[in-house]
């Protein structure tokens, strides 16, 4: 790939790309289909970060498990957190995907259960986190999975499915299911139902499709591959669009893996 060589030229070309690959025929083969199978905000919330925290392995195999997930909840997540008896917790004995296990489920579950007894929405888990002053989410990110695991008995096993910028990971999934929740445009791709977060303020879910797209435009210097490199691309792209500079996102995933 040739990258363009000025500010200008870079911007135009990728923002070409995103509006090639921002568009509602996106969403079919992505697993942001499996979210937008739900009208009620609740059922969103939970079905999106679910299966942002599933996201490892074919994206096609990603929207199937998902789906099998949700379906053992009767495809009503939120009723189900909330009113769910202790024998109906068994029927996820056969759920799994890669690593996540019925201990993960079990806990996921439990997590969603006490913070929704107590809150009309997600958004609160995150939000709690940050201040008038807060530039970026990485507040809340490492907020989020300190809540996330403020159980004493959260199994030690589940820690693995939740990354955090303290930990110097890229918290490429945690991002994405952000960038679902935040994000608001004309093409209708990302919910945008979240008002507390700005788009300002999210960083970029980088998977190794986007960052070897950064790589070959040269947006990446770092030799390794952690949360530092996250914040280095993220601000690269905040110099072509200070206000949503994660709609990049599309465009790198784009020529990461359709090839456009």
């Amino acid at each position: 790939m040739n990258p363009p060589k000025s500010k200008a030229r870079l911007k135009a070309y990728l923002d070409q790309i995103v509006e090639r690959v921002n568009r509602i025929d996106f969403i079919t083969d992505d697993p942001i289909c499996i979210p937008k199978r739900y009208t009620k905000k609740q059922d969103i919330e939970i079905t999106a970060f679910w299966t942002a925290i599933l996201a490892w392995g074919q994206r096609k195999t990603i929207i199937n498990k998902a789906a099998e997930l949700f379906g053992l909840m009767d495809d009503a997540p939120h009723e189900f957190i909330l009113h769910h008896q202790e024998q109906d917790l068994k029927r996820f004995e056969i759920f799994k995907h890669r690593t996540f296990q019925y201990t993960d489920t079990l806990y996921f579950i439990d997590f969603l259960r006490r913070h929704y007894e107590r809150h009309d929405s997600l958004e609160t888990a995150f939000t709690k986190h940050l201040t008038v002053d807060s530039v970026n989410v990485e507040p809340a990110l490492n907020g989020f999975y300190d809540y996330f695991f403020d159980a004493e008995y959260a199994p030690q096993r589940t820690r693995k499915h939740l990354s955090c910028p303290k930990k110097k990971s890229r918290c490429k999934r945690i991002n994405m299911f952000l960038r679902w929740m935040v994000r608001s445009d004309s093409a209708g791709v990302d919910f945008g139902l979240w008002k507390g977060i700005k788009a300002s303020q999210l960083f970029l879910p980088l998977d190794v499709h986007v960052e070897n797209s950064a790589r070959s435009l040269g947006l990446i210097k770092s030799k390794t591959t952690g949360w530092k490199t996250v914040v280095e691309l993220t601000s690269k792209m905040a110099e072509l669009d200070a206000d949503d500079p994660v709609k990049y996102d599309f465009a790198l995933f784009g020529l990461g893996i359709l090839d456009l």
